[in-house]
């Protein structure tokens, strides 16, 4: 254990903690408080005061990722003018929520002083992620998931034999689609630089027969006559939401680049009424599939994202049909369900990616993602019908982010939060421990949720810059 003290007080003070310091208590009693008297106290003659519970909370230190141990720094204040006693305990416990070890001590934390108190535990832990409970004098500091070597952690492609023809059959089947592409501008979102258009186009349809479905997207192309750098955006899951419209993002934000915001089939620009979009096109449209994680459940050759991985791939093939991109520097971005297909655009694409940014990454390691959190174990339990558990992560496995990413060699940037429970951090760290890159870089963001980082497009955007192949 290390502890650190620190003095608030006057000189006197700190040199009183220098001659005590933040030690465990000595094995002699203490002498008795001295009784005193305050005319405005409630306590009744005779009866020491109470003492003001002390003030705890956990720093962060390393991001929270460790390499063997976690080392944990508690900062304890005491605000009375004598010491008092801190117990100190550490829960540690799996990402699956089986307990492992509770450490407990205790320390005499001067009056008027903050320490910082060092636990961890007495053994190295296995490379994961694990929940963490730090608590003084039984008042919780803090409650949190720490990574133990996350990109030592082995999460086993689980693909079956017939994974590779499969997603060949899918995009032989988009590669016969007529695309048949419309593009209708925006004109109050054009610029002199870059104009915008709704782009409609048809796709696969949701099964191996059936009429082509349609997808849309906002393209910002430059208007110098250039080519630029192909940069494609995929957004994360629809949250059904339309009382905040649906941006639709203007000309000359990243001038250096042209750009393509792809909806896949049924969300995002796909279900909304006109009024619910900031394009100003007065058509409405709608979302068919329910819920999308459900759509199609359990037939692989029906699912939803068999036909929206390829949405993705074919918003590269409608970008390979304009004069202006350049496919020799292609790149993508997205988060949540956006991180995946980046994964899902990378691993099936013809057109070979320069580099991806996917952010808090959906749908990786199936099996064990279930095993963490509810959701969408709850939507998939629901709807498998008489499949057993073995049989529903061999369906889902076709879909799982650690299998497409054995298909990826592109420059991989990615970012994780430690405190997500939505796509909680084994679900991101699956597939880029998969990636067959050798030019990758992670970033982890200890106290987030499932959020993007504020600072993350400005990363992800000097990777692509630094990428660029003249």
């Amino acid at each position: 254990m290390k502890k650190r003290c620190l003095s608030i007080c006057t000189v006197l003070a700190a040199l009183l903690c220098l001659v005590t310091g933040c030690n465990k208590p000595a094995p002699e009693p203490e002498p008795e408080p001295q009784e005193q008297t305050d005319p405005e106290s409630p306590e009744q003659p005779g009866q020491p005061a109470e003492p003001e519970a002390l003030r705890q909370s956990v720093l962060v230190n390393q991001d929270w990722v460790y390499e063997k141990r976690p080392e944990i720094i508690v900062n304890i204040e005491n605000p009375n003018d004598i010491a008092v006693t801190a117990e100190v305990k550490l829960r540690v416990s799996t990402d699956k929520s089986k307990a492992l070890v509770t450490i407990t001590d205790h320390y005499e934390i001067p009056g008027k002083q903050s320490c910082e108190i060092s636990i961890s535990t007495e053994s190295d832990l296995e490379p994961g992620y694990y929940k963490a409970i730090c608590s003084v004098n039984d008042k919780v500091a803090g409650n949190f998931v720490f990574g133990i070597a996350p990109t030592s952690i082995v999460s086993a492609p689980d693909y079956q034999d017939d994974f590779n023809s499969f997603w060949e059959a899918a995009k032989a089947q988009l590669a016969g689609i007529d695309m048949n592409a419309t593009l209708t501008e925006i004109p109050g979102r054009s610029s002199s630089g870059q104009k915008v258009y709704l782009v409609e186009m048809n796709s696969v349809p949701d099964g191996p027969d059936g009429e082509p479905v349609v997808v849309r997207g906002y393209y910002l192309e430059p208007q110098d006559g250039q080519k630029h750098p192909v940069l494609i955006h995929y957004y994360g899951y629809d949250d059904l939401k339309p009382a905040g419209k649906i941006a639709c993002p203007s000309g000359s934000t990243n001038p250096q680049f042209s750009e393509f915001y792809l909806s896949t089939r049924g969300q995002i620009i796909n279900n909304r009424r006109w009024d619910q979009r900031s394009d100003g096109i007065e058509r409405d449209f709608e979302n068919i599939y329910g819920d999308w994680f459900a759509a199609g459940f359990g037939n692989k050759d029906s699912y939803y994202y068999r036909g929206a991985f390829m949405d993705c791939v074919q918003a590269v093939r409608f970008m390979a049909t304009r004069p202006t991109s350049d496919m020799e520097n292609l790149f993508a971005e997205g988060s949540s369900q956006g991180g995946a297909f980046s994964y899902a655009a990378a691993a099936l694409s013809e057109y070979p990616f320069k580099a991806i940014a996917p952010c808090v990454a959906f749908m990786g390691d199936f099996p064990d993602y279930f095993s963490i959190v509810s959701w969408p174990a709850n939507v998939a339990k629901s709807h498998k019908g008489s499949m057993s558990d073995e049989q529903m992560y061999a369906f889902l496995s076709y879909f799982d982010t650690k299998n497409l990413a054995t298909r990826i060699s592109c420059s991989v940037i990615a970012c994780s939060c430690l405190q997500d429970g939505t796509c909680p951090p084994h679900t991101h760290i699956a597939p880029y421990n998969n990636l067959i890159s050798t030019d990758k870089q992670i970033y982890f963001y200890p106290k987030l949720q499932h959020a993007i980082p504020s600072d993350w497009p400005g990363k992800y955007m000097a990777f692509f810059r630094s990428r660029i192949s003249k």
